[in-house]
């Protein structure tokens, strides 16, 4: 069974799954989809083409699946699908896809979105994410597991964050973060390694040893970065975490790197 307050507005059409809680003054849209066990607080609201997965719990004030943010959108029925056992925080903003795009936003499982946070249309992001007060994402963004971005986080439509990175409060980020990368600033720079993520993901010593190796051959100051990451892929092929970062940058992108300062 769900309990629906009341005073909610449920709209006919909208599924609402099992043991569902939906408290005065939400708003569930004709074509919202609320998987199992979702929580949605007081004044909370969830429009358009949007999946809400089990167990999320969505706060006050908190607004899904209103129309993206971009001038050419004009009613296409676009996507926004947001997974499993997130936390969805006063004043969130999150839009879905659109037809310029992939069609869709895509939020995956086990994020932590703090309050005034803004996820635009055509994201991806993947799971255990944490964005932090006010954080901001423009449109055609992918962000790999585990990013942690900080408060007051500005990042540049059609950017890759890679995974297990961080980037640090306040930063304007205009260029793809490498996996495990650390970057801070007024455009961003990458300052190191994020050390506090991989430990906490419980990585081996070893294994942090190798991308500490790995991240000093790819930007020392000799040889063109081309000939750096192959000289890493033939030193650290056999670890996947170097791997990692070396397919990353190599990949095709619509945005320069993030490099250190010098």
């Amino acid at each position: 069974m769900s309990g629906i307050h009341p005073r909610a507005i449920v709209e006919d059409g909208a599924e609402i799954g099992e043991g569902v809680e939906i408290g005065p003054f939400v708003h569930v849209g004709p074509d919202a989809k609320i998987g199992d066990r979702v929580k949605l607080h007081p004044h909370s609201v969830v429009l358009g083409r949007t999946t809400v997965g089990e167990e999320t719990e969505v706060y006050p004030f908190a607004v899904l699946g209103t129309p993206p943010q971009h001038l050419a959108y004009a009613g296409e029925p676009t996507t926004l699908e947001v997974g499993k056992r997130n936390q969805i925080r006063e004043h969130v903003t999150m839009n879905p896809g659109t037809v310029q795009g992939i069609e869709k936003t895509v939020v995956g499982d086990d994020c932590l979105f703090m309050v005034g946070a803004h996820v635009a249309h055509d994201c991806v992001l993947g799971n255990s994410i944490i964005m932090a007060n006010n954080a901001t994402l423009a449109g055609h963004i992918t962000i790999g597991d585990g990013v942690f971005i900080s408060g007051l986080v500005a990042i540049h439509q059609f950017t890759a964050i890679g995974p297990y990175s961080f980037v640090g409060g306040g930063a304007i980020v205009v260029g793809d973060v490498i996996p495990y990368g650390s970057v801070i600033g007024n455009r961003a720079k990458l300052e190191g390694l994020n050390l506090v993520g991989m430990k906490r993901r419980k990585m081996d010593r070893k294994t942090i040893h190798a991308i500490r190796a790995a991240y000093r051959m790819l930007f020392a100051p000799e040889g063109t970065l081309k000939e750096r990451i192959d000289d890493c892929a033939e030193t650290y092929g056999d670890v996947p975490e170097v791997m990692e970062i070396v397919e990353f940058m190599r990949a095709s992108r619509d945005r320069t790197l993030c490099l250190p300062a010098n």
